[in-house]
């Protein structure tokens, strides 16, 4: 069921979070060896293991989180059309999170699309899980699609989290809960809405 994000507030936003990975997180990942939560961790530690900034960390950890907060579900290989996840996704964040974590998770499904037109070897890496949703979402992009997307102001921060996303489906990789990066998640929070107050 789709949740109440009308409800939350800057200072639930961060255990709601944590409420969903806590309560959902084992749930089946697009018929990949890994659940939701290890997927959505496993992206989050190796950008932490590797020094990357903290809003590719973030974005890194919630990217799918429209997964669960969609109205239309989660993703099945049987699937014959996009449940658009990443719009789910964006539409819960963005009111918390600055523009760079919400444009990493509602862009994240078109990185896919973005890499697969203009990276060869990309789309040779791709789960048959992958494939197929890739197939739902458009396929490769066209070339008008391309120029686009390499204008998005956040382009380099999406594209990182997109590898994160394609390296997080280990399944002997161990790794950090949520709640190991609860504290940056919420600094996320309190800089989006810190920089509101700015500018109003």
């Amino acid at each position: 069921m789709k949740p109440d994000i009308d409800s939350l507030t800057p200072a639930t936003i961060v255990d709601f979070i944590g409420s969903i990975f806590d309560r959902r997180g084992d749930e089946e990942y697009l018929g990949e060896p890994v659940n939701m939560g290890q997927h959505m961790l496993q992206g989050a530690t190796i950008a932490e293991q590797n020094d990357q900034p903290e809003e590719i960390i973030v974005g890194a950890l919630l990217h799918d989180i429209g997964h669960f907060t969609s109205e239309f579900g989660t993703f099945a290989m049987t699937d014959t059309e996009d449940r658009h996840h990443e719009d789910a996704g964006a539409e819960v964040l963005e009111r918390f999170f600055p523009s760079v974590i919400t444009d990493c998770v509602r862009y994240h499904v078109a990185a896919k699309r973005y890499l697969c037109a203009t990276r060869p070897e990309y789309f040779r890496r791709l789960s048959e899980a992958s494939v197929h949703s890739l197939n739902l979402q458009g396929g490769p992009m066209d070339q008008g699609e391309v120029a686009a997307f390499e204008a998005l102001p956040n382009f380099e921060q999406i594209i990182a989290v997109r590898y994160l996303d394609d390296a997080g489906k280990r399944p002997d990789m161990k790794t950090p809960d949520y709640w190991h990066f609860a504290p940056m998640v919420q600094r996320m929070v309190d800089r989006h809405m810190e920089a509101q107050r700015a500018s109003a």
